[in-house]
């Protein structure tokens, strides 16, 4: 039995030991939230008197309800922000075209009518030049910085004929 007591003892030590850095941390917390709690009594105290000098000095009303709290739902500035994307059909991502009147140029692209966004060409076709780029096949009429409505739109070939032509501009340049 003394053997069983020694062992249980010893168990006890080295579990308070382990335990002591967290009981350590759980009162520093608690202090801590002491603290807080000191400081959200003195805001509630301070609210009337912020709603009364707030909009003298150029700060907002807080909103109805709990102080320090959000309002539920969207808030009012975005609501009409959000309208016409959702009407266009969805988020839009990427860079805004430039403006019209301020000399947005359209895609070099015969008949493409967007607006350019790099080297003269609108994001679709500037995805293709790229394209045309690292498989070789650029058309020399595809030039960069291209006047708008200048060039003519090639037909990419698909499937078969596409890794075939692929092959055969593999085999030109080597």
């Amino acid at each position: 039995m003394s053997v069983d007591k020694a062992f249980r003892e010893m168990i006890r030590n080295e579990i308070e030991v382990q335990l002591k850095p967290l009981r350590d941390v759980v009162s520093r917390l608690e202090a801590g939230t002491a603290d807080l709690d000191a400081l959200r009594n003195v805001a509630e105290r301070l609210a009337p008197l912020a709603q009364v000098v707030g909009p003298l000095f150029g700060a907002n009303a807080p909103a109805a309800g709990k102080p320090g709290r959000r309002p539920v739902g969207r808030p009012a500035g975005r609501a009409a922000v959000s309208a016409p994307v959702a009407a266009s059909g969805g988020k839009r991502r990427g860079r805004k075209p430039a403006a019209a009147e301020g000399g947005a140029r359209e895609c070099a692209i015969n008949g493409c009518g967007k607006p350019s966004r790099t080297k003269g060409y609108c994001a679709a076709h500037y995805q293709k030049l790229r394209m045309l780029e690292k498989t070789n096949r650029r058309p020399s009429a595809w030039s960069d910085y291209a006047e708008p409505n200048s060039v003519e739109d090639i037909k990419l070939p698909r499937g078969r004929a596409a890794s075939k032509a692929l092959a055969e501009a593999a085999q030109k340049n080597a």
